[in-house]
Formats: C-alpha cells, structure tokens, sequence
C-alpha cells in the first residue's frame, strides 16, 4: 500500500488556468508529474488559446469565484494536494471602471475559496496571487514582505484584502496558505491590454506595415518587470517548504516604460520616436511610485532566482509577436 501511494502522482487544481500565469504554471505542474485539474467559468464562448496544447492532459471543471457552492463541489471532487488561486480580475485600468465586481472576485472571491478549504480539507496546501499594485504609493524603495501597503486602484485596495484574509485564515484555522507578492511578470502570453504586450503588438504591426504608430500615456512609469514563466516556479516552491509564509517575488531591477520601447523597436531595426505618441487617455487616475522589489527572502529561503533578464524578456515577446502578426497576416491574404 504504502509503495502505492508513493507512485501516486500529487492533484494540483488552479483557477484562471486560461490566464497567462495559470497557462504556464500547468505546464511546470505536468511536467513535474502533476494530475492538473482546473476551475474555468461557464461561458458562451471559450478563451483556451493559451492551454490548448494542454487541452488533452489536464481536467476542467466548470465554477465560479462568486459561487462558493460550486468551489466546494469542485474540490470535494477532485481533493487537490495543492491550490493554486490566480483567477481574478487583473487588468489594473479596469478596475475604476467595474470597482465593485473587481472586490467581489479579487477579495471576496478568495476569501470564498479560503472557506471552502477550510470546509472540505484543511490540509490541502494554498498558493494566493497577491501582487506589487498593493504596494502603490511606495513607503519605501525596494519594497520587501514588510513594506507598508498603500494601495492606489480598486484592483490594489481588493488585493490587499485577499492578502490579509489569507493571512488571517493562515493564523485562524492552522491552514497552509501562502500569498506571492508578484511584482510585474510578462510573456508573449500577456494579454493585449497591458502595456508590454500592447508595445511588443504594436511594434511587430509597425514593422510588418499593418500600422504606422502606437499611442501610450506615461512613458516615465517605472516597473520590475520578469518573465511568468520563472515567476509560477516561485509559486510551486513556496508550497513545498515546511512552513506557510508570504514571499515578494521580483528582480529587483526596474525599467522605465521609455526604455521598454526602446528595447522593443530597436530588436525590430525601428526607431521609437518615428511612431509612438502620447495619449492622455492612456494615464491611470492615479499612478503608482517607483515598483521595485527586493526578492532576498524568496532566493535564500526558496533558492529562487529569474532566469529572463529584461532585454530578453522583451526580445521575446517582440518575436513572438512579429512572427505571430505575420503569420495571421499571411492567413487573411489567402482568405
């Protein structure tokens, strides 16, 4: 019996799969021998582009994070060994527009997944997406796990409160929950609406001819941007340690949105200033300061490091971009 269980492999369930961090956080899981199951909402249409080559190894089941029955239902049947809760409402722009929806996921939407482990079994092991926006207006540059939060948007105010109530259930209930405090992390599996990716589109349009300038806001916005696929190997290790704790995962260098551009055009042999223009429409209502954070906690307590500099995190996605427009180019002229 015991050789049995020993062969076994472990059951990871992640909610937003479909998202850029879920998408490559199955990838580590399966490879690392994972069953993966996963939360995805019932909807109309299907938004799997990211996991389709995963379509036929992991397991769906459909629930939501304003339903805590059908989180419930979902874990009493899967009774996962680990918890992975990325879902969440992560476009930070939106979320002055929909403040309201943004707290029912963001915040109580995990206190919901909280409580339903609480419920079903405590032992299973929770990873929570926190994130860098909680820190906002920065009390102090870098920022560690004790740098005061002063959140500047909905969708910082709401991460706050999942970062506290997982560390109130933590400390409450004996759970082994856990929140990474990701600073920004991108790939070519971000979605158009950040600025990364909206830069890496535009420069691959701009030099394939489709169009001829890209319009942003604050190009003096400073940000810790890594690669997502070394950040969801912070996520994994941080639930393999003996003790539940809190872990700021970032690279510790920061880069301008200027100096993002100009990494990005100039791997496209193009000149930046020819073709991008300032949009006041595109400044947040209000800006965060200076994001940078120190990771020293996470590489000596979890022998974590990035592995992407920023020069080739941004290489990468300009071309997988390019290669990407070209091909649907080539796709629409023979339709």
């Amino acid at each position: 019996m015991a050789r049995f269980l020993a062969m076994m492999s472990k059951r990871a369930l992640i909610t937003g799969i479909t998202g850029q961090d879920g998408s490559y956080l199955a990838e580590l899981l399966l490879d690392k021998g994972y069953d993966v199951y996963a939360i995805v909402r019932r909807a109309s249409t299907t938004n799997y582009w990211r996991i389709e080559h995963l379509l036929d190894r992991i397991h769906l089941h459909p629930a939501d994070l304003l339903d805590q029955l059908s989180i419930i239902r979902v874990i009493e049947h899967v009774r996962p060994h680990e918890l992975y809760n990325l879902a969440a409402m992560s476009f930070v722009p939106a979320s002055w527009d929909q403040p309201m929806l943004t707290g029912e996921f963001n915040a109580q939407g995990v206190t919901r997944v909280l409580e339903a482990v609480r419920q079903v079994d405590p032992s299973i092991r929770i990873y929570q997406a926190s994130s860098s926006e909680m820190f906002g207006k920065v009390r102090e540059v870098p920022q560690t796990e004790l740098t005061a939060f002063y959140p500047r948007s909905p969708y910082g105010v709401s991460k706050v409160f999942a970062h506290y109530i997982t560390v109130n259930y933590r400390e409450s209930y004996d759970l082994f929950a856990v929140s990474g405090i990701l600073f920004n992390h991108e790939s070519p599996r971000r979605g158009l609406e950040f600025v990364t990716r909206k830069v890496t589109d535009g420069v691959a349009r701009i030099k394939l001819g489709i169009a001829d300038s890209l319009s942003l806001g604050n190009l003096d916005a400073r940000r810790d941007w890594g690669f997502a696929g070394d950040y969801v190997r912070a996520m994994w290790l941080m639930l393999q340690q003996d003790r539940a704790d809190d872990y700021v995962i970032a690279t510790g260098k920061s880069h301008s949105v200027r100096e993002l551009v100009d990494v990005a055009f100039a791997r496209a042999g193009l000149d930046w200033q020819k073709f991008v223009t300032l949009d006041p429409k595109f400044l947040r209502p209000a800006e965060v300061d200076h994001l940078i954070g120190d990771a020293a906690k996470a590489r000596n307590a979890l022998g974590w490091q990035p592995e992407v500099d920023f020069h080739g995190l941004v290489t990468m996605m300009v071309d997988a971009d390019v290669e990407r427009v070209s091909r649907q180019s080539a796709v629409s002229s023979k339709g």
